[in-house]
């Protein structure tokens, strides 16, 4: 099933009041605070709402998040895009679905990044399949959005503040809906491509 944006809407605004994992945050602090982090980096609109909607799947989780608290992976990664395809583009998709591997490479191949993970984010490290090796990392590289994943990765590491000020959740819904407009348009203009 197809979300819309008065789905997601709901989803952020009510499952969103959870706290996020073992952060001192909720989850919709810290999709607020991602994308606003995003924004204020000059990112495109479709790097913004991919910065909110990383983490939507830990809220659409069979389980609502509970195999995560758990200590098993919930895959959050890969549990929206089902949900979102036909209402986003791949520039907001694709990062959301490489975020987790973004902070496998980044573990490899920064330095004292890993030193700088919160102890929560260390432990669903290891729960993701730990740091790349090498060789993954330059593959994780390669491929199409890795540089926005790997930024959004850097504004997720950094959203986790109690208390930060963020826009209103309104504005991140205007973002969203420009986004989603311009991806509607794209698709019915015939050999158009949608990033």
């Amino acid at each position: 099933m197809a979300l819309t944006l008065i789905d997601i809407s709901h989803v952020l605004v009510t499952r969103g009041k959870e706290q996020y994992g073992r952060e001192a945050v909720s989850q919709l602090e810290h999709a607020l605070q991602c994308a606003h982090l995003a924004e204020l980096a000059g990112e495109t609109p479709e790097t913004v709402a991919a910065a909110l909607l990383h983490d939507i799947g830990h809220l659409l989780a069979p389980d609502g998040g509970a195999a995560d608290r758990a200590g098993h992976d919930d895959l959050h990664q890969y549990v929206a895009l089902p949900f979102l395809r036909a209402l986003l583009p791949r520039a907001v998709l694709e990062p959301v679905r490489l975020h987790v591997d973004a902070k496998r490479y980044l573990c490899t191949m920064e330095q004292g990044y890993w030193e700088a993970l919160s102890p929560a984010s260390r432990q669903s490290l290891e729960l993701q399949g730990g740091a790349y090796s090498v060789e993954e990392a330059v593959q994780f590289a390669s491929q199409p959005f890795a540089s926005e994943a790997i930024r959004l990765r850097r504004y997720d590491d950094a959203a986790k503040v109690p208390g930060r000020a963020t826009p209103a959740f309104g504005h991140f819904m205007g973002v969203m809906a420009t986004v989603t407009a311009r991806h509607a348009l794209a698709s019915q203009v015939p050999g158009a491509v949608s990033a």
